[in-house]
């Protein structure tokens, strides 16, 4: 199974990136995920369910200990079609 995750961490700091979002970008990009978009306002990673599900548990470890007071999560099942 291949997972889509989108996420967000608060609070938010348009003129600088808290400590808890680049925390977060750090857990997801040296994670083994197959893609991964990393933008200011929400962030995207796929792979394998395994691969993405780790990766989640260290963002929320990290992210947490790191100031974030909310993080939001949304996980799709990817069709084969659409690997």
């Amino acid at each position: 199974m291949r997972l889509r995750v989108e996420f967000t961490t608060e609070p938010f700091d348009l003129d600088e990136a808290p400590p808890h979002a680049m925390v977060a970008r750090e857990v997801i990009e040296a994670a083994e995920l197959d893609a991964v978009d990393v933008g200011p306002f929400g962030n995207t990673a796929e792979g394998s369910a395994d691969a993405v599900l780790t990766a989640v548990d260290a963002l929320l470890r990290k992210t947490l200990d790191s100031g974030a007071t909310r993080i939001s999560l949304q996980f799709n099942v990817i069709a084969e079609d659409e690997a």
